[in-house]
């Protein structure tokens, strides 16, 4: 089954992009077609470290929206991945229900992924009451605990707001913390995730300790990612 997956979480430096980053290396690394898209216009890191897998999109347009969906129809095995910039859901919200995206989708066999990325403050987990109150039943609902951005979850796993989203079959996993050092040179030479792993002789290249913790990284993500309906 192919997915559609908006990553989410409508609040800035939560780390959707390195979860949408994340995702494309996972569909990668397991030979699974995808393609990408950027609607964050103020750094468009995801087009820039997945370059030929991510191209930007205007999400404030139908026009733009439609873009993301339209491939299904040529290329109905190939998944989406859109990387959402912060506070996106009221154009998206209403894009969905003027199209009846969710019974479209269901028509096709297509999963519809949203994924809501959190650090581990209050504004993220009242956040994700607010997604879950707009589409209901509808999506499946991925839910991120960054340890990239928090150390500490546990007003997410208390609120009333992850109750709501388990009621309605949420996944939640977490996402391992990337040592500061390792990622601070991936993100600063534009490095894919890959590359980071595999450049050994290169002028960008990582030591040989920082590969494994990477290697290490994206092993424990995508063990989590296998439990997922991607």
């Amino acid at each position: 089954m192919p997915s559609l997956n908006f990553i989410g979480g409508e609040k800035g430096g939560v780390g959707k992009s390195v979860t949408a980053r994340l995702l494309a290396q996972y569909f990668i690394d397991r030979s699974k077609p995808f393609v990408g898209f950027d609607t964050d216009r103020s750094h468009s890191s995801f087009t820039r470290f997945y370059e030929g897998f991510a191209s930007p999109v205007v999400v404030d347009s139908y026009e733009g929206l439609d873009t993301v969906v339209n491939g299904f129809e040529t290329h109905p095995q190939q998944s989406v991945i859109v990387d959402l910039a912060a506070q996106t859901l009221a154009p998206l919200a209403r894009w969905i229900k003027d199209s009846e995206l969710f019974d479209v989708f269901a028509g096709l066999g297509v999963a519809v992924n949203f994924w809501h990325v959190l650090d581990d403050g209050k504004d993220s987990t009242d956040l994700l009451g607010t997604l879950v109150d707009t589409f209901g039943n509808r999506p499946n609902y991925i839910v991120v605990q960054n340890y990239g951005r928090g150390n500490d979850f546990a007003l997410l796993l208390g609120s009333q707001s992850l109750s709501k989203a388990t009621a309605h079959g949420a996944r939640v996993i977490a996402l391992p913390r990337l040592h500061d050092a390792s990622m601070r040179k991936i993100d600063a030479r534009n490095t894919s995730f890959w590359k980071a792993v595999n450049d050994r002789e290169g002028p960008n290249a990582l030591g040989l300790l920082e590969r494994q913790r990477v290697k290490s990284w994206l092993q424990t993500s995508y063990a989590a990612f296998d439990t997922l309906p991607l």
